[in-house]
């Protein structure tokens, strides 16, 4: 783990302040780490968009084929695939001006990471929201 890619003040802009949260991978499946994620943003007021091919609604929330796709600003592209996959939507967010990238636990894209960065879009990697609200209250 390189600490730039978990900087509390990234950590806290996404977390405390943007409210906008694509979350690409989320689909209607509930025994899926996304839409378990998803509902914890929104119990956070957080609007989540999700980004899927199919285009789901889910949690009340109409789905966009890509992020390209979403007629609204976008936040936070937080991004649920593999590592190997995950760096296009980082280069994707960057280009619809999202504000932030979030790679989940175990997606890691170093390469990507430097790309975002240095377009100046703030980005973290190998975490998740919950964790690092759990990490706030204890």
């Amino acid at each position: 783990m390189n600490a730039e890619w978990q900087a509390s003040e990234s950590i806290s802009l996404m977390l405390d302040t943007l409210e906008t949260w694509a979350i690409v991978g989320l689909s209607g499946d509930p025994d899926r780490t996304a839409y378990a994620i998803a509902e914890l943003l929104q119990s956070r007021g957080k609007r989540i968009v999700p980004i899927h091919p199919t285009a789901p609604t889910v949690l009340g929330e109409q789905g966009f084929a890509s992020l390209a796709d979403v007629p609204f600003p976008i936040d936070v592209v937080d991004v649920f695939r593999r590592s190997e996959s995950a760096g296009e939507f980082a280069d994707q967010a960057v280009a619809v001006g999202a504000k932030a990238v979030w790679f989940q636990l175990g997606v890691i894209d170093e390469a990507a990471f430097e790309r975002t960065v240095a377009a100046g879009v703030a980005m973290v990697m190998d975490t998740c929201p919950a964790i690092e609200w759990r990490k706030r209250s204890s």
